[in-house]
């Protein structure tokens, strides 16, 4: 089936369910024609949902499956991975709401990997608390790298702003050792690709931000521009990659900066984070770039301290569902469109007879 025509299974991850992860589903799923567009696969437990959609009052009703290959459109399906009662305690993580939102990961994961989903949207997580009961990586994304066996690049992306970082859950202290030529190089790649791509730019533009203050002053104040960001960026331009800086992050994220770049790459998480989420408020959506699957998220946490109260807006979370659909389709049409022009034609040549002008045999 066309790409055009296909209705995008879209699997839904649950998280830590005493924070707003159910909420932000519930919500973003509530407008009863929504399964015109797509059709939703959470993977999580009925009798969970229909506790917390009396608390939120809200009118949802699920189409109980046993696996992801079983659902239907039309109807919000529900892959139901226990039948047991959920104890929630909203605002404080627990052993059942972690182990939970661990098995939700994984079997959404799965149904990704099966191609029974074709793309995930993961409600947010309680990583060091997951990591406790055995998970081993500090975020969604390590995760997928290593269940997609490839480098991933974080990306927070919204209609006006674009933004990856080089580094992701690491020490502040370890920032500088884990950048290198080779992998900015990489990195400045992989957006160009995935502009290319998943976003429908044909040629991207990508700022890449300096490490230090004023990044570094000429030297002053560190000299991994120097020696690092600015060679990497002058051999990617000399290939024809339009790749530009580095820029000092302090002043970049005006206006009428960044808007002049398809995507900014940020040497750290807070340097990227801090000025994406200020600037894109409810409407970011986290990206996992570079992987052979789609997967999207809201561009926030748990947020514990709202739990249970009603007041989440679930924004970020609808944005990264219909963020993860217009990737799918992007992707799958940029593929149809680079097999039709690599398709060989048929060559007409013209030997200088007028085919319609009888020959001398006729």
């Amino acid at each position: 089936m066309s790409s055009k025509h296909h209705k995008i299974r879209v699997g839904i991850s649950i998280g830590d369910f005493n924070g707003i992860g159910p909420e932000i589903i519930l919500k973003s799923l509530k407008d009863k024609t929504i399964t015109d567009f797509f059709t939703p696969v959470i993977f999580g437990s009925g009798k969970l949902f229909t506790y917390q959609k009396n608390i939120f009052k809200l009118q949802t009703n699920f189409n109980y499956i046993n696996a992801a290959k079983e659902a239907q459109g039309g109807k919000i399906n529900m892959v139901n991975l226990t039948k047991e009662n959920s104890n929630v305690e909203f605002g404080v993580p627990t052993e059942e709401s972690t182990r939970m939102a661990i098995d939700s990961l994984e079997a959404a994961t799965e149904a990704l990997l099966k191609n029974e989903i074709d793309v995930l949207v993961t409600a947010p997580i309680n990583k060091d608390e997951m990591m406790k009961y055995g998970f081993a990586h500090a975020g969604h994304t390590g995760y997928f790298e290593e269940k997609a066996q490839k480098k991933a690049v974080m990306f927070m992306v919204t209609e006006d702003l674009k933004v990856a970082v080089s580094t992701h859950h690491i020490p502040v202290a370890d920032i500088a050792k884990n950048i290198s030529k080779e992998k900015i190089k990489k990195q400045i790649r992989q957006l160009i690709t995935t502009l290319k791509e998943d976003f429908c730019v044909q040629k991207p533009k990508i700022a890449v931000l300096g490490l230090n203050p004023h990044a570094g002053d000429g030297g002053v104040i560190g000299k991994e521009e120097i020696e690092i960001i600015e060679p990497a960026i002058k051999e990617l331009f000399d290939t024809g990659a339009l790749a530009f800086g580095p820029y000092p992050a302090d002043s970049f994220f005006q206006p009428e900066k960044y808007k002049a770049f398809d995507a900014v790459l940020a040497m750290y998480h807070d340097q990227g984070l801090a000025p994406f989420k200020t600037i894109a408020y409810e409407e970011g959506v986290n990206y996992t770039a570079g992987l052979p699957f789609v997967r999207t998220s809201p561009d926030h946490g748990v947020a514990y301290d709202i739990a249970g109260k009603n007041l989440a807006d679930e924004t970020s979370f609808s944005e990264a569902i219909f963020t993860a659909i217009k990737i799918f389709k992007n992707r799958n049409e940029y593929r149809e469109l680079m097999e039709n022009q690599l398709r060989p034609k048929a060559i007409h040549i013209n030997n200088g007879v007028d085919e319609d002008l009888p020959t001398e045999a006729e």
